[in-house]
């Protein structure tokens, strides 16, 4: 556990055994506004496949980051919560903080994340909006887990 500079009782683990599946999954699922409907299997592959942050408080899980990399030259957040009784009180900002400090997410070429309403929460550790968005193509099918 990686603890915090605010509040020494919020701790951060990558340590993908102590993640509180069944939760993450919930959340995602049920109350996130990007992944609605996603499948408890597709859960459990993205975290597998992903470098992935847990958020704790006297060990519940609060909170959940998750970075796809390939730890030499691009990464991409993601799926980054708070529990709703939880927010308000910093700790997505440490969150974040400790992904940015991660020893294996230094010196990346390109950092990306997707966000509807939290810029200026990302914008503080350096995200931006492209400058380069003509060069930027994605496939995008929002709503693929309801289907």
């Amino acid at each position: 556990m990686i603890p915090t500079t605010n509040d020494s009782s919020f701790q951060v683990s990558t340590d993908r055994t102590t993640l509180d599946i069944p939760m993450i999954y919930r959340f995602l699922s049920e109350q996130s506004t990007w992944a609605v409907g996603i499948s408890r299997t597709v859960v459990e592959r993205s975290i597998e496949n992903s470098l992935c942050f847990g958020g704790y408080i006297d060990g519940r899980q609060i909170a959940f980051a998750r970075v796809i990399t390939d730890y030499a030259t691009m990464a991409h957040l993601c799926d980054v919560f708070v529990v709703p009784e939880y927010r308000g009180r910093g700790y997505a900002k440490q969150l974040i903080r400790i992904v940015m400090e991660h020893p294996s997410l230094q010196r990346m070429r390109r950092f990306t994340l997707n966000t509807n309403d939290a810029h200026s929460l990302f914008s503080r550790f350096g995200f931006a909006p492209s400058e380069r968005p003509d060069t930027l193509m994605e496939r995008y099918y929002p709503n693929i887990y309801l289907s």
